[in-house]
């Protein structure tokens, strides 16, 4: 017979307090299975248990990048390089600035990591990074006091092109053009917008004159693709090939570059694309909704495409008044 004591002793319950690697090991299999919401939940309480662990926050960071949390990302970072010599930083907060469209500080960072670790784990992803900023001349570098003057030109054109009136778009990109003659996205609006009031011929001219002097333009190949697919040209393709070998680090051309390839009959690489791009910075674009949708019938998951149909609706009214997935293979 177990005495008194013996009893109390095996009825006792121990507590079990996990330590910081714990909920790191958990926040890394949730963001592996892309469940980032639980990772993020995670990863912060192994900052709780060590919040001088510099690898907790750099993968946090990892995290709020995937959600498209640059800000937040790079603060993280920032906390981690004030205290220790933590050389991933670098590169991690030159990615984010890039996908900020912060160019000249992604290449000051980028260059940072190299200089310090030139055959780092990073140093091809830091180099390719440089390749990409280095071609990227369709986003400008404008002084501070023209750029909220700017961003509302690009708002109110933004805002007639998603709705498809381009003769309200006009006159806009018109006077940005007058006002900011060196913002070369400017052109590349005025050629779309004359080439769907019927001005294909000269909105075609624009985007090769362009394309001429500068071969790697973004902007330009993503114009004449869909010119020449509207036209039954089949000179489009030549612009889809180049399409599919760009990878942008800017946001909003990431998600032009999946439209583009969506609207040209690549519905498989334009869905691809579509799933890598963070929602948080292009659910304002009614054009995310409408060719995501699209792409995911056309690829055989017709419920997520009208689950992404119906969401697109809420937040743009003015989608419902077009044809679903279904009617736009």
């Amino acid at each position: 017979m177990q005495s008194k004591g013996k009893k109390a002793e095996y009825n006792k319950v121990i507590p079990f307090i996990p330590e910081g690697d714990f909920y790191y090991t958990k926040g890394v299999e949730a963001f592996k299975k892309r469940k980032f919401d639980i990772a993020i939940k995670w990863m912060k309480k192994a900052m709780e248990q060590k919040p001088k662990d510099p690898l907790y926050k750099c993968q946090l960071s990892i995290i709020y990048t995937e959600v498209g949390s640059y800000h937040k990302a790079n603060q993280l970072l920032t906390e981690v390089l004030q205290s220790s010599d933590y050389i991933d930083c670098y590169y991690l907060i030159a990615n984010n600035y890039a996908h900020l469209g912060l160019l000249y500080d992604a290449r000051k960072y980028a260059q940072f990591y190299l200089d310090k670790e030139p055959d780092g784990d990073f140093s091809e992803d830091a180099n390719r990074l440089l390749e990409l900023i280095q071609i990227d001349k369709d986003i400008d570098d404008l002084d501070l006091e023209d750029e909220d003057e700017l961003l509302i030109y690009q708002e109110t054109a933004f805002y007639h092109m998603e709705n498809s009136e381009w003769t309200k778009a006009i006159p806009i990109i018109e006077e940005m053009i007058d006002l900011f003659p060196d913002h070369i996205l400017a052109k590349h609006e005025y050629a779309q917008a004359i080439f769907y009031t019927g001005k294909q011929n000269e909105a075609i001219k624009i985007e090769k004159d362009i394309l001429e002097e500068d071969p790697n333009s973004l902007y330009s190949h993503m114009n004449l693709a869909l010119f020449y697919y509207e036209q039954k040209n089949p000179a489009y393709e030549k612009h889809i090939q180049a399409l599919l070998n760009i990878y942008p680090i800017h946001v909003q051309q990431k998600l032009r570059v999946a439209v583009t390839l969506a609207r040209t009959g690549n519905s498989e690489e334009a869905y691809n694309r579509f799933k890598q791009l963070a929602k948080e910075p292009v659910k304002t674009h009614l054009s995310y909704y409408k060719w995501y949708s699209i792409c995911a019938y056309n690829c055989g998951d017709p419920g997520k495409a009208l689950d992404i149909w119906e969401e697109g609706c809420k937040k743009h009214p003015r989608l419902s008044d077009e044809e679903g997935p279904w009617n736009n293979k």
